[in-house]
């Protein structure tokens, strides 16, 4: 998916129009029209502003990645001394049996959630 595809997707998943961020960036509807038709190319200062106001990663936007999240996310405390950096850096440097056995244990938990989040108590 190229840059334009990629405003456009989150716009509609957004749900705004093309003039709430033709006036966030203060340009026209057709120069936002233009950047999701490919026909032009945000510059840099713009392209930054967009991954802010759509709150994803300029890489995301630019088709470099499909982590959505800017890359101070990985800077948020996600339990005790941990942050989400510390928790990928460790999941990196496992053995590949390590880190299947790891998602597997993540599936686990996620249906337990699942679970526990439609029982009702007794």
């Amino acid at each position: 998916m190229n840059l334009g595809e990629r405003i456009k997707q989150l716009r509609l998943e957004k749900n705004y129009y093309q003039v709430e961020i033709a006036n966030f960036l203060h340009v026209t509807i057709g120069t936002i029209s233009n950047y999701e038709n490919g026909v032009h190319n945000p510059d840099v200062e713009t392209l930054c502003k967009l991954a802010e106001y759509f709150e994803v990663s300029v890489d995301y936007l630019l088709g470099r990645t499909d982590f959505r999240k800017p890359i101070d996310a990985l800077s948020q405390p996600l339990v005790k001394d941990y942050m989400a950096v510390d928790i990928l850096n460790t999941t990196l440097g496992l053995t590949p049996e390590n880190r299947a056995a790891l998602v597997s244990y993540l599936d686990y938990l996620n249906a337990k959630n699942g679970q526990e989040i439609g029982k009702k108590q007794a």
